[in-house]
């Protein structure tokens, strides 16, 4: 009966840490290239696990809504980020990894902030410096 709760155990385990991992995957962005948005900030999310920046970007004299995901809070206060950093309304640019089915969105690399302050989403590369 102990080896079987001892079984049951380890069982759960290993499947948590798969869900855990899958979690963090990067597969649905181009994660090769990145592009360069510019647009309004309509919403900014500061919530676990990613954060999420919505924005109005204008294409061809149209206005397309975006939705851009972030690196965790956590991760993101250690680099500069507040809750407060963005906020509805700002005019900023963005380096994104777009998602690879078209839709208008992705992941943030860097944001421009509206008084040219340049914030990593990021790690840095070690060859190049810049974001990923």
């Amino acid at each position: 009966m102990k080896a079987k709760k001892l079984l049951l155990g380890a069982l759960c385990l290993v499947l948590a840490t798969g869900a855990a991992v899958a979690h963090h995957s990067t597969a649905m962005f181009d994660m090769q290239h990145t592009v360069t948005i510019n647009g309004t900030v309509t919403q900014f999310d500061w919530t676990n696990p990613h954060t999420f920046i919505f924005m109005e970007v204008m294409n061809n004299g149209a206005t397309e809504s975006w939705s851009i995901e972030g690196m965790s809070p956590n991760y993101l206060s250690r680099n500069g980020w507040t809750r407060h950093t963005l906020k509805a309304g700002d005019k900023i640019a963005m380096e994104v990894h777009l998602l690879k089915d078209g839709r208008k969105g992705g992941f943030c690399a860097t944001v421009t902030l509206p008084d040219g302050r340049k914030l990593n989403n990021l790690p840095a590369r070690p060859d190049s410096g810049t974001p990923k």
